[in-house]
């Protein structure tokens, strides 16, 4: 913890209070005394303890009644119980049917003592940040820039928050741009280890000759261009996490190496002779299907069962469309601190657009989509004029496509004196549309057609076909 320990002391006998009160000062943590458990309840109202120390004989409350009140207030620090010898097994059973951190008898061992507080202390703290972050992930289903409110998110939420205190494997599987790293960022986050590095490595953008000594380190003179000795990631990640991503793209070899480090919790350096521990946490990741990858000769079986442990399968945002307006919000946040940008909302079309898109992409698409959209408007509201040509011309095709009624009919009439804007009457079909949008958009460009194939995100041989389909091409100048 960074701030001292705070360590409330409870005992009915004035010269173990300020005894064991002279100790904990002397340790450089902060002690306050209490008589008894009524008096230690109202000074725990002003004294947020980290930890407590109590007596389990005292007049009044005693400390079974005091612990009884901690507990069901739901708010109990780690508590270590003070018993008398021969008490020992009350005390056993208040820790057991209580919670209590744990139990000395007295006379006290101050080197004990010490040691017991030092670690109750750290494990305060850790509670402290794991109900922050648990009251995050709940607000409004987000976490940093992991966002949804979806109910599959909310199971990978909750999935989170039950895997991300251990030390087990976990294998985060999903779509390329879905946000898997994202996910071993938070199992990181909400681990003993937050404190620790986070190292995230791609199997598949390293070299076969170059990925275990990136993994495991060399020796100087390993091979021809080790000229020193090099840290691999696992040293750089020790008591961290490392995420070893596109895990199906590591060699097999590799994977035999990967697995026995798994297994023993030992690396041994290119041309080292010596092995030595290392105390890393390995989250894996693919955007293959696990099984797949296993049947086909790409990923070890053993490896596979190894990494394992929890798997956590992040859908496409296609299948999370109702997730879609929370993350385009937390991204235009991002977007305008990383653009100096003052964009303040999204308006409903473009939300309406995002959801009727694919988005092959997932959510890296949607990320790119919205910093061009950022960049253009600076300031105010995005609006469907802002995205790229594909999101307009789907608009518009729905637009075309979608049932008329009587008064729309009426009101969707092309509309010349609107500057930019391209209108169809309901009714219209797909390719009168496209065919109006393509002829349009040559206008807004004076003919110049790369610049209109960049705004229809087309490239310049589609638009000189579609021209030719048209029967325009000598009107553009495109050859027939």
């Amino acid at each position: 913890m960074n701030q001292p320990v705070k360590v409330l002391i409870v005992d009915d006998e004035a010269s173990q209070r300020s005894g064991l009160a002279g100790m904990v000062s002397a340790w450089g943590m902060i002690p306050e005394t209490a008589g008894d458990g009524h008096e230690a309840l109202q000074k725990l109202e002003a004294f947020p303890a980290d930890v407590i120390l109590t007596d389990l004989n005292m007049p009044g409350l005693d400390g079974f009644g005091f612990l009884q009140r901690l507990r069901d207030s739901g708010e109990m620090p780690p508590t270590i119980v003070l018993t008398a010898f021969g008490n020992v097994e009350t005390a056993v059973k208040t820790v057991h049917e209580l919670g209590a951190y744990w139990y000395l008898e007295k006379p006290i061992q101050p080197a004990s003592l010490e040691v017991l507080i030092r670690r109750a202390g750290s494990h305060a703290g850790l509670r402290v940040e794991k109900r922050n972050l648990e009251r995050q992930l709940s607000y409004k289903g987000s976490l940093g820039e992991l966002v949804g409110t979806s109910p599959k998110m909310q199971e990978i939420f909750a999935l989170l928050q039950q895997a991300g205190p251990s030390k087990a494997c976990v294998l985060i599987t999903g779509e390329s741009g879905t946000g898997k790293e994202l996910i071993a960022r938070t199992l990181h986050a909400l681990s003993p280890r937050r404190q620790g590095p986070f190292i995230a490595i791609n199997c598949a953008a390293l070299p076969e000759t170059l990925i275990e000594s990136e993994l495991f380190g060399h020796e100087k003179g390993s091979f021809t261009g080790a000229s020193e000795r090099r840290a691999g990631c696992f040293e750089v990640a020790q008591h961290g996490t490392l995420l070893l991503d596109e895990i199906g793209e590591m060699p097999m070899q590799t994977q035999a190496k990967l697995l026995r480090i798994l297994e023993d919790s030992k690396v041994r350096r290119l041309g080292g002779k010596l092995e030595f521990e290392v105390d890393v946490r390995v989250v894996a990741a693919t955007n293959k299907v696990p099984e797949e990858a296993v049947r086909g000769g790409h990923l070890r079986e053993d490896l596979f069962y190894r990494l394992n442990v929890f798997q956590i399968h992040l859908p496409p945002l296609r299948e999370r469309k109702e997730d879609i307006q929370a993350i385009a919000e937390a991204l235009m946040v991002d977007l305008n601190r990383k653009h100096e940008c003052r964009v303040a909302d999204i308006s409903p079309a473009v939300i309406e657009a995002f959801e009727r898109h694919h988005w092959p992409g997932n959510v890296r698409e949607l990320r790119n989509v919205l910093e061009r959209a950022v960049i253009l408007v600076g300031e105010g509201t995005i609006e469907l004029r802002n995205l790229p040509a594909f999101l307009q011309a789907e608009t518009t095709s729905y637009a075309a496509s979608a049932p008329a009624s009587s008064a729309t009919a009426v009101d969707a009439v092309s509309a010349p004196d609107e500057g930019d804007a391209v209108r169809f009457q309901i009714g219209t079909t797909v390719e009168e549309a496209e065919k109006g949008l393509i002829l349009r958009t040559l206008e807004h460009t004076r003919n110049n057609k790369t610049r209109a194939a960049e705004i229809l995100g087309i490239s310049l041989k589609t638009l000189h076909n579609k021209l030719k389909e048209y029967g325009a091409g000598k009107e553009f100048g495109v050859g027939v």
